[in-house]
């Protein structure tokens, strides 16, 4: 085989791995309570988002 053919045989192999790594790492059970947490970071601060929130009788803060 050609150099250049194993090279992108490598890089390619390489692609795969890493984001299947990537995905190992963000889908794991132990990452699911902080990624929560940070998807609500944007609601935080909204004042609409606050008052319904506390209408609704939500505690969780």
């Amino acid at each position: 085989m050609n150099g250049m053919v194993l090279l992108y045989i490598f890089g390619t192999f390489s692609a795969i791995f890493a984001f299947a790594g990537v995905c190992w790492w963000a889908y794991r059970p132990a990452h699911k309570k902080r990624f929560e947490q940070d998807a609500m970071l944007a609601l935080d601060s909204d004042p609409l988002y606050q008052k319904n929130r506390q209408s609704a009788g939500d505690k969780s803060k």
